[in-house]
């Protein structure tokens, strides 16, 4: 060190010096982040300006950028509640969310960093309550869900609307009912059906019974026309046709019986 120049040391800090300013000052922000820009001797968090997006930014080393995750991210939540009637149910659900980006520095200047402990957890645990407290148990169980579920989503937004987060959706992946209960309501939809399958069997088998029936009917009044149409005009008119066409052939002799009308033709074939 003695043997350099005077000047060499001052330049050799100041070289440092910016070394450690630039190293400071590059901030890299990497896919699916976004920063949110701290000024110290400014107005603090920027919150006029769009997010600082991916890649490679320089800023003032005496200001602060806070990086946050701003894709789709999950939570999964199992919660206790309550049902219509004071059972405890257990809700196994799913939130899908993202911060708005545009509102980045109102939600990093409101909420920080730890917005989901914040606001989203407990705003579905509310939603979830007032939702379940709603219904029974055995609507929960067979006909309901899809409902809780879209009921759910519709109050955790309702509730998130100003705090700078987008929900995207809410999925309701299980309901766990008390052992007993759902071994009863079980039993109860088990009833349920085999009455149905019962009152099935005795429907069909009623209207099988009413088709005989009308058939039947049928049958008789068809008996009834024809026999009422058979009189003994009709059977003598249509034995005289019989023999007229039997009498054409060649091969056949008509012998008369008797005389008069009364007379009856004998026919006898030749073969």
């Amino acid at each position: 060190m003695e043997k350099l120049p005077k000047i060499g040391i001052p330049v050799i800090a100041v070289f440092i010096i910016a070394i450690i300013l630039i190293a400071k000052s590059a901030i890299t922000i990497d896919s699916g982040e976004a920063g949110v820009l701290f000024k110290t001797f400014g107005d603090g968090v920027v919150t006029d300006e769009p997010p600082m997006g991916e890649g490679f930014h320089i800023v003032a080393p005496w200001n602060k950028v806070f990086i946050y995750e701003v894709r789709q991210q999950e939570l999964f939540e199992k919660m206790k509640v309550l049902s219509s009637n004071g059972l405890e149910i257990q809700i196994d659900a799913s939130a899908w969310y993202e911060p708005v980006y545009a509102d980045l520095g109102n939600l990093h200047q409101s909420l920080g960093k730890g917005y989901l402990d914040r606001v989203i957890k407990p705003a579905i645990r509310s939603a979830a309550r007032s939702v379940v407290g709603r219904y029974t148990p055995e609507q929960l169980y067979s006909s309901k869900r899809d409902a809780i579920q879209d009921e759910i989503f519709e109050e955790t937004k309702k509730i998130l609307e100003k705090q700078y987060v987008q929900l995207n959706e809410v999925l309701v992946r299980d309901v766990t009912l008390p052992i007993t209960i759902k071994d009863a309501i079980e039993r109860k939809l088990k009833q349920e059906q085999e009455s149905l399958e019962y009152e099935f069997r005795l429907v069909t088998a009623a209207k099988e019974a009413e088709k005989v029936i009308i058939e039947a009917q049928g049958k008789a009044e068809s008996n009834r026309i024809l026999s009422a149409s058979l009189t003994d005009k009709i059977l003598q008119d249509k034995g005289i046709d019989a023999t007229v066409k039997l009498s054409e052939s060649p091969n056949t002799k008509i012998i008369v019986i008797g005389s008069g009308e009364s007379g009856m033709p004998l026919i006898l074939g030749n073969n």
